[in-house]
């Protein structure tokens, strides 16, 4: 009797067992993909600034057999501009020479069929530039947007694509959106900024140029632009959108903002916080980039 008695508190015990799954972790394939997903749609929801990557997932908040997911992640700029539209996966981290971004952001998603974005809040910075030459002294680094040669930079810049361009209409600045610079035998300035189509015919007097309103659906483009002591100017361009792309865009200042909005969230720019240890099991994530900088742990 003692006997069926001891194989039938097994059985229970087991069965117990199986009643009660692990929750997921950071390393759960399916976590994973919310976090990819939503990502995606969180670079979908802003309108200025550039591209994040994810980068690695830190912690996450789900019930077993809920559809509630609360995560964060880490993120880090890539080089595509947020107009591009471009998937992140397709977008190139910025590098260690490229003054690079990095940042976190919390996430609240639910998934059914498809994963929808509710909510994200982000907090990007620059890589310090003490960090940046412990690594690669010779790298640039980040210029303030206020500085005059920015503006002229971008300025000489867009001038110089006015006078190449194969297009009809005279094109204005319409953000600077990220300068550095560079000592090699002087100072080198590098600048992107976007620019925006105007009523106005490319051949208008440049007398005339300043009053130029911007087309109510102008041609965007994004730019880069990099000047050397010498005065010598180099320019390249990237057009986002082709010339008959419907959208509106209201100009905004000269300058980066530090905050952006979207419908589902914010980025801003803020130093990085002081985080708790992850409550998840098996979190964080691996990281996916790195860039030498393993003293800063991005």
């Amino acid at each position: 009797m003692s006997v069926h008695l001891l194989v039938l508190c097994l059985a229970l015990l087991q069965q117990g067992g199986r009643a009660r799954p692990d929750p997921p972790g950071c390393n759960s394939p399916e976590v994973v993909r919310v976090a990819e997903e939503a990502l995606e749609q969180i670079n979908q929801d802003r309108t200025d600034g550039y591209i994040l990557t994810l980068n690695r997932l830190y912690d996450l908040s789900h019930e077993t057999g809920g559809s509630f997911y609360k995560l964060t992640i880490d993120v880090m700029e890539t080089i595509c501009h947020i107009t591009s539209r471009k998937p992140w996966k397709q977008c190139e981290v910025r590098d260690i020479s490229d003054v690079p971004v990095y940042g976190e952001c919390e996430v609240s998603a639910s998934v059914d069929s498809q994963v929808k974005l509710l909510s994200y809040s982000c907090a990007l910075r620059e890589v310090p530039a003490t960090a940046v030459v412990d690594v690669c002294p010779d790298c640039p680094t980040a210029e303030n947007l206020e500085e005059p040669v920015v503006k002229e930079t971008a300025n000489l810049s867009l001038q110089r694509f006015n006078e190449e361009s194969r297009l009809a209409n005279y094109f204005t600045l319409e953000n600077v959106t990220r300068a550095s610079s560079q000592w090699v035998n002087g100072p080198s300035y590098f600048v992107e900024f976007t620019i925006l189509e105007t009523v106005c015919l490319r051949t208008t007097e440049a007398s005339e140029l300043s009053s130029c309103p911007p087309m109510d659906c102008p041609f965007q483009a994004h730019a880069k632009a990099d000047s050397g002591h010498t005065g010598h100017q180099h320019h390249n361009h990237t057009h986002l959108h082709p010339h008959e792309h419907t959208h509106s865009v209201t100009p905004g200042a000269d300058l980066a903002v530090s905050e952006s909005r979207g419908a589902l969230g914010i980025v801003v720019e803020r130093a990085a916080p002081l985080r708790s240890s992850p409550s998840a099991s098996a979190c964080p994530g691996q990281r996916r980039h790195r860039l030498g900088l393993d003293r800063l742990k991005l």
